[in-house]
């Protein structure tokens, strides 16, 4: 469960932070309504988009020794991880009013991998 949950992961976040370092104005648009309007906010969504690869890279290597402690750690951490991807975009939807039409589909998209993450740490725990 793990494994293929590491996997799904790793082929998610590679994808969106590719897609970020590639054409962030289009993604931060499709998921916030606005694309960035500063040399800054195009800056640290580009990093947003580095820091993605990167766990990604780590759901990966993890996925290769999915019964590990280690990976088991990394699973932990995408719960976290996840849960705080679903509060940060709920709140720019519902607190702030931003919104594109990628909006809901993320907060899905991430709120289905922190269940599955949540049911590896209990599977893991128990």
């Amino acid at each position: 469960m793990n494994k293929n949950l590491l996997i799904v992961s790793a082929a998610v976040e590679v994808g969106a932070g590719i897609a970020l370092l590639a054409v962030p104005l289009v993604i931060v648009g499709l998921l916030i309504g606005n694309a960035p309007d500063s040399p800054t906010a195009l800056a640290v969504a580009r990093l947003a988009g580095a820091a993605l690869v990167t766990l990604g890279l780590v759901c990966w290597f993890a996925s290769r020794d999915s019964g590990s402690r280690a990976a088991r750690g990394v699973v932990a951490a995408m719960l976290v991880y996840n849960l705080m991807a679903v509060a940060i975009l709920l709140y720019a939807r519902m607190g702030v009013g931003l919104g594109g039409p990628g909006t809901w589909p993320a907060i899905v998209a991430h709120a289905a991998l922190a269940a599955w993450c949540l049911a590896c740490v209990r599977r893991a725990s128990a």
